[in-house]
């Protein structure tokens, strides 16, 4: 199992901009499949976004879609999330984990996750 550090949260204004990081201290990143997932306050954990290994496929949801962007970072075993006009609806824990493809559920451990609060 992959094991994954996110930081970046932090609180803003609705429509500003934040960019989370996900980051893997002891494994190369190139070819894992990372999903992004967050859990809003009251609700259950939802992957938004994925990268896929080697070729860096991404995708989103819905919500999500035409906002925030995942990119990957060979040289640094980063995975980033960047997130543009943030929405209150955008408040909760994120975290990132490594599915092995892309749209698989996860069930290994997670991290601590990084809390993000947009205020309108």
């Amino acid at each position: 199992q992959v094991q994954l550090v996110e930081s970046g949260g932090h609180c803003v204004q609705s429509g500003a901009s934040l960019r989370l990081s996900c980051a893997a201290p002891d494994h190369t990143l190139e070819f894992e499949a990372i999903t992004w997932f967050r859990q809003a306050p009251g609700g259950e954990r939802e992957a938004i976004s994925c990268i896929s290994g080697g070729d860096g496929d991404t995708y989103y949801e819905d919500s999500v879609k035409g906002r925030f962007t995942i990119s990957r970072d060979n040289a640094n075993d980063t995975v980033y999330l960047q997130m543009d006009s943030l929405k209150p609806e955008d408040t909760g824990v994120y975290w990132c984990a490594a599915p092995h493809l892309c749209g698989r559920p996860y069930f290994g451990s997670w991290g601590q996750g990084t809390q993000v609060v947009v205020s309108s």
